[in-house]
């Protein structure tokens, strides 16, 4: 997001929403404080149903939650902190951390969780926990989890010979090309997204790549542990065992997935659900899902570590009300409860153990799958990073250049994106 002075400009809607908070405020009991939570999506519309709990255990509080749809809610957060409009507590994606604390947005909160009966640090999945923590210090508590594995057809695994799903990089070529030697025309092993920057990036932490290099002012994507990774992505489309035209060829990924058009399908928890709702009851006992397979072995491979995490406003004059809801919906009961509201996966171990989510195969890959996980580099610059990664990736695919030329037009992108941060870096170093 450009933040000109056009950034500046607090939209009338936001003006709008100011004034109806402002009446809100005016209608609140005495002694009773007032807390503004903004959630994103359906999450917004769930959590409004835990509330009654929170102000019945405190009596003291009232939240008032405004919902924002995920696709404005990036922006809305940046237009509110310029404003100085910025709610007590708000959901944010993990991977906008690095640019809220860039900003000065948001507040740590160590030593609330340090002296929390609630919040227990070593509940949380480590490699999700720490998305949260820039600089030595925590910015926010997860709310719920995702990453990324495999989904498959269980039957077609089998008919290639295969009865457990694969736990290495070469298990995994192997049974996807004999599942391509039978698939026939126009069916093939495994599905990949061109528009997706996901896969290659999973791949290449499993090589061990960093992404970034000296201190995150560089990238690092002709490194050898990133080439190798994206050799090994590229070698899916030069083998065939995944269609160049990945999601444009695709009228429906449940009716093509149903068919035997794919196979392997590489993707997070949502599709759990839309899995048992989409798929034909006669394909409910034909899929599965597996953590990923390990580049350099210690099965499971490394995948991505993603979700949204709940946050305060350093510019909130109610703190430690803030921290209470925050704590309010960090329980072990109430991530089961909003697990069962939402579908969404705890953040914490003890909350997978009361919702026994490990009785279920499919959803235990993920329990697996969460104790390896990785964040991507905690810059503020990563979704623009992010989106140039799957441009050049899918150039690559495509044809369009070789992989050598598509990684270093990477880097050389990437460095013109990180040229402010090095610039900052070196007024700070030169202090």
């Amino acid at each position: 997001m450009d933040r000109g002075d056009s950034a500046k400009v607090i939209p009338r809607l936001l003006i709008g929403a100011l004034f109806i908070t402002s009446a809100c405020r005016s209608s609140t009991p005495p002694g009773v404080t007032e807390i503004q939570l903004w959630a994103m999506g359906r999450e917004g519309e769930v959590v409004e149903q835990m509330l009654p709990g929170l102000e019945r255990e405190h009596p003291d509080l009232r939240v008032r939650v405004q919902q924002i749809p995920w696709s404005a809610a990036h922006e809305k957060l940046l237009t509110a902190y310029v404003g100085g409009a910025m709610p007590d507590v708000f959901q944010a994606g993990n991977t906008w951390l690095p640019e809220l604390h860039a900003l000065g947005a948001v507040e740590p909160l160590d030593g609330r969780i340090d002296g929390s009966q609630v919040v227990v640090r070593d509940d949380y999945f480590p490699g999700i926990l720490d998305t949260n923590v820039i600089d030595g210090k925590t910015w926010g508590l997860p709310w719920y989890v995702d990453t990324r594995l495999l989904f498959y057809r269980s039957d077609l695994l089998a008919e290639a010979g295969e009865r457990e799903p694969p736990q290495t990089w070469e298990a995994w070529v192997d049974a996807m090309s004999r599942i391509e030697a039978g698939a026939g025309l126009n069916r093939y092993a495994i599905l990949v997204p061109l528009q997706e920057w996901q896969l290659p990036v999973i791949l290449a932490m499993q090589r061990g790549a960093l992404l970034l290099r000296d201190g995150d002012r560089y990238g690092d994507f002709e490194s050898s542990a990133f080439r190798d990774a994206f050799d090994f992505y590229l070698g899916l489309f030069r083998r065939g065992l995944a269609p160049r035209s990945a999601e444009a060829g695709v009228a429906n990924i449940y009716q093509d997935f149903a068919r035997g058009d794919f196979a392997f399908y590489v993707t997070g928890p949502w599709n759990l659900g839309e899995f048992r709702d989409r798929l034909p009851a006669d394909m409910q006992e034909r899929w599965a899902t597996a953590p990923m397979p390990a580049a350099l072995g210690g099965y499971p491979g490394v995948s991505v570590a993603g979700g949204a995490s709940l946050v305060v406003s350093r510019g909130s004059r109610v703190k430690e009300a803030a921290w209470r809801v925050v704590e309010f919906l960090s329980a072990r009961e109430r991530q089961a409860h909003f697990y069962r509201l939402t579908g969404d996966l705890p953040a914490r171990r003890s909350a997978w153990l009361e919702q026994r989510l490990t009785d279920d195969p499919r959803t235990r890959a993920f329990g697996v799958q969460l104790e390896a996980v990785r964040p991507v580099p905690k810059v503020p610059e990563w979704e623009r990073i992010a989106a140039v990664i799957a441009r050049h990736c899918e150039s690559a695919v495509r044809g369009d250049v070789d992989g050598k030329a598509a990684l270093a037009a990477l880097d050389r992108d990437v460095d013109a994106i990180l040229e402010k941060r090095r610039w900052l870096l070196a007024r700070a170093e030169a202090r």
